[in-house]
């Protein structure tokens, strides 16, 4: 693939920080605007997670494995908006006051499923690097099947924040179960 398109595709990853950073320059943040910085990166959080997961049925159904080279740099820019969102929760609405956030975290299910969500973010993170790839060999792959986890949880996380399934969260439910199948073997299950 061309030397242009990771830079492209990199730029072009920075798009939520651009929306908010306009919406401030603007004051286009609405009437409540701890909540609609907090909603914004966590909703990107979920789209990152699921183009991160795109990659390999894009693969399969192109039939090329340029999709793969962006993979990386997807799921590294998850973990940067899951980190935004947390850090905006932690910092913009409790304002650091950790005994009152710890007692969400263990009392309210979507907070406790998200909270999950962003701590198993972080040894994908961390293991991203061809060098922790050559490191862990097989048992990279096997730690990396975590991302699966990460977006269930995501999107349970949405979901239990709407209190009921609207509309976005449902599309979100919808795009990952797509993705899931396309991870299943059903050759496996051919019984004839």
């Amino acid at each position: 693939m061309k030397n242009y398109f990771k830079p492209a595709v990199f730029l072009l990853s920075l798009w939520p920080i651009y929306i908010i950073i306009y919406q401030l320059i603007y004051n286009k943040l609405g009437p409540e605007p701890v909540d609609r910085i907090i909603n914004h990166f966590g909703e990107w959080t979920l789209i990152f997670v699921l183009l991160t997961l795109s990659m390999t049925p894009l693969k399969k159904i192109t039939n090329s494995v340029e999709w793969i080279k962006f993979r990386r740099m997807l799921g590294l820019f998850t973990f940067f908006y899951a980190s935004i969102h947390m850090l905006s929760y932690v910092g913009l609405d409790y304002r650091f006051d950790f005994e009152p956030l710890i007692d969400d975290v263990l009392k309210k299910k979507f907070i406790f499923i998200g909270f999950s969500a962003w701590l198993l973010l972080i040894p994908l993170a961390i293991t991203s690097s061809d060098k922790m790839v050559r490191i862990l060999k097989k048992n990279w792959k096997k730690l990396h099947r975590l991302i699966y986890i990460v977006s269930i949880f995501g999107v349970l996380h949405f979901i239990w924040l709407s209190k009921t399934i609207f509309f976005k969260p449902l599309i979100f439910l919808i795009i990952l179960i797509i993705l899931l199948l396309f991870r299943i073997n059903f050759r496996k299950f051919n019984l004839s």
